[in-house]
């Protein structure tokens, strides 16, 4: 009598089972990594966005005076959980302007910098 039993032993079943185990482990682990890496991109952004509105904001303040650039002047403020420090540097026909936005991550502090140079002419 020949027997042609069809279908799959527990061995197989077992090991195909540790295989998927560890490719779903993997993903589990890479989808963390990646939530993580997408809130970092939010604050990276939110910085820079802080950072070129007071970029904004003192250009407009530069040329609205006259003379232009008269009155800038460094300072400092803080918003959303980050602290943004200017400094105005230069006389004549320029100034030259440096932002600096200090935020908290999970793993200390970061700071992001803009350098920009306005025309006072």
């Amino acid at each position: 009598m020949s027997s042609t039993t069809r279908g799959f032993t527990i061995i197989e079943i077992l090991i195909a089972i540790v295989i998927l185990s560890v490719g779903v482990l993997g993903m589990v682990g890479s989808a963390g990594l990646a939530s993580r890496m997408v809130g970092q991109g939010k604050r990276n952004t939110r910085a820079g966005v802080l950072a070129m509105q007071r970029m904004e904001t003192l250009r407009q303040t530069a040329l609205s005076v006259t003379p232009h650039c008269s009155t800038l002047a460094g300072g400092t403020a803080t918003a959303n959980s980050m602290t943004e420090t200017w400094t105005v540097t230069g006389a004549g026909r320029s100034r030259r302007i440096r932002i600096i936005v200090l935020y908290r991550t999970t793993r200390g502090n970061l700071a992001d910098t803009v350098n920009t140079v306005v025309l006072c002419s």
